[in-house]
C-alpha cells in the first residue's frame, strides 16, 4: 500500500494513466469507471493505479474531511458485483496538512477484460475511456496468455527451500542431455524454471515442482497421496489387511506404491 511520501510525489506529478484526481466524494459511477480502468492496464505497467479523492487536478488538497462512510463505499466497489471479475483493491485514508485524502489503490487484473455494468473501462493517457474493439481485443490475449495449468502456476506460499535440490539434479540428467548439462552456467533458479519447475516473476516454485521434488508436498496440497488398500476379497466395505497414505515427491511414491504392488503379486508356480 502507499505511503505518505510516495502519495506527496504522486500529488507533485502531472495526473498520468496510473493516477487519477478528484474532489467529489459521492460520485460512485467516476470511482467505478476508475478503478475498472486502473485494473485493466491497458498500457500494461503492471504497477498499482491510484484514485485520489479529496486532491484538484493541479494536486492541491481541497479540504475534504474523509469519513468512514466514504471509505465503506469505496471498499464495497470490490464486491457489489457491477465490476467483474471483482478487482483486487485496498484503501487507505491520509490526513495531510490541508485536508484528508482517501487513496484506492487497485492492483491490475490477472484475468482482465474487467467490465464495469458490462463495457469495458481503460486508460488512456491521463483520461479514462470505455475500450474500442481493438483495445479489447488486447486485454483478450492477455487474458488467454496468461491462463495456465494447474502444475504451471506459482506455488506462493513455498520458496526454493522447499524443494530437494539433489533431486532436481538427478532428474534434470534424466530430462536434459549431458553436452547441455555441461556447457550449462545458469543458476539453479533458471534451471527449475527452464523446466516449468519454478516462476521468475513470483519468486517461487511452480506446483510441478512441489510435486516433483518437494521436501514436502502434502503441505502445501494437502490431497497430493495415494491412498494404499489391500482387502481380503472384492467387497469394499471388508475391513482392509493393510492400509497406507503414501506421499512425498511424485518419485518417492512411485516407488513406495510399486513395492506394494509388487509385494501382493504371488508368482505362478508352473509344474
Amino acid at each position: 500500500m502507499l505511503n505518505e511520501t510516495q502519495l506527496m510525489a504522486l500529488l507533485s506529478e502531472l495526473e498520468s494513466d496510473r493516477v487519477e484526481r478528484t474532489i467529489s466524494v459521492s460520485d460512485m459511477d467516476k470511482f467505478s469507471q476508475a478503478i475498472c480502468a486502473f485494473a485493466n492496464d491497458l498500457p500494461n505497467h503492471r504497477q498499482p493505479g491510484y484514485l485520489l479523492i479529496g486532491v484538484k487536478d493541479d494536486g492541491k488538497l481541497s479540504g475534504l474531511q474523509v469519513s468512514d462512510q466514504l471509505l465503506q463505499n469505496l471498499g464495497a466497489i470490490r464486491a457489489d458485483g457491477n465490476v467483474l471479475p471483482s478487482p483486487a483493491m485496498n484503501v487507505q485514508k491520509f490526513s495531510l496538512n490541508g485536508g484528508d485524502v482517501a487513496v484506492v489503490e487497485v492492483l491490475p487484473s490477472d484475468m482482465p477484460p474487467v467490465r464495469y455494468k458490462g463495457r469495458v473501462w481503460v486508460r488512456v493517457d491521463p483520461r479514462k475511456a470505455v475500450a474500442n474493439e481493438q483495445e479489447e481485443r488486447i486485454l483478450s490475449e492477455r487474458r488467454t496468455a496468461a491462463v495456465r495449468s494447474f502444475d504451471a502456476r506459482p506455488c506462493t506460499e513455498a520458496g526454493l527451500e522447499d524443494l530437494a535440490l539433489g533431486q532436481f539434479d538427478a532428474y534434470r540428467r534424466e530430462a536434459v542431455d549431458a553436452e547441455t548439462i555441461a556447457a550449462n552456467h545458469r543458476d539453479i533458479q533458471q534451471q527449475l524454471a527452464s523446466l516449468r519447475m519454478y516462476d521468475f516473476e513470483r519468486k517461487c516454485p511452480t506446483f510441478a515442482g512441489i510435486l516433483l521434488f518437494g521436501k514436502n508436498p502434502r503441505f502445501f496440497l494437502p490431497g497430493s497421496y495415494i491412498q494404499f488398500l489391500k482387502l481380503p476379497g472384492t467387497d469394499l466395505t471388508d475391513m482392509p489387511e493393510d492400509q497406507a497414505e503414501i506421499s512425498g515427491d511424485l518419485n518417492s511414491v512411485l516407488r513406495e506404491l510399486e513395492l506394494r504392488i509388487k509385494s501382493l503379486i504371488q508368482p505362478l508356480c508352473v509344474e
